[in-house]
């Protein structure tokens, strides 16, 4: 069971080492003992505010949930009215972050394949994120004016997880260009 949300500044410290850590060495390799020494915490503040390394796994992608999709939102609406330049900003998006020091992959992507039983809360949690990325894409595209907006929501969904692998992998921004290029092409494609 995930703890209220009730943000401390230890809980968020708590939080930013795990996530950097999580990110770094992945969830399943990063213990609660290395998670405790790195933000220099005592184990009782931990279990002040999660009931488990899992409730701690599950506050942070939580909260990264947020956090993604609310600045995708901003970069979407600082696009303008344009329905074409708007979806094209999810790409222009993720080429931002794939640029920055921070960026190592998607969390979700990783939280799945290292909780990869569909009935784990951290998978669950996980697919619901790409969910609402796909569904904030169908709303993109359709009002883009494509004939199928699911359809084409799914593709881009797909070539924006496969953009997001293959920058983890070449530590670069191109494949979020690439896939802009293709999105813009399918886009044209989806409403002629």
């Amino acid at each position: 069971m995930i703890a209220p949300e009730t943000s401390s500044p230890k809980r968020d410290h708590l939080m930013a080492t795990a996530w950097r850590l999580f990110c770094r060495d992945g969830y399943r390799a990063v213990g609660i003992d290395l998670i405790l020494a790195e933000a220099g915490v005592a184990k009782m503040t931990l279990y002040n505010h999660f009931a488990s390394k899992e409730d701690l796994i599950l506050a942070i992608l939580e909260k990264r949930d947020r956090e993604l999709r609310a600045a995708i939102a901003a970069t979407v609406e600082a696009a303008g009215r344009s329905p074409t330049r708007r979806l094209l900003a999810v790409f222009d998006w993720h080429e931002g972050w794939f640029g920055t020091p921070e960026f190592r992959g998607c969390g979700f992507i990783r939280a799945m394949s290292e909780y990869p039983d569909p009935a784990h809360p951290i998978h669950q949690l996980s697919w619901r994120h790409k969910v609402a990325v796909r569904e904030m894409l169908a709303g993109l595209c359709a009002d883009a004016g494509a004939k199928d907006p699911a359809t084409l929501a799914e593709t881009l969904n797909t070539l924006l997880d496969g953009a997001i692998i293959a920058a983890h992998a070449t530590q670069t921004t191109t494949p979020a260009v690439s896939a802009r290029t293709v999105a813009a092409s399918l886009l044209k494609l989806a409403v002629a």
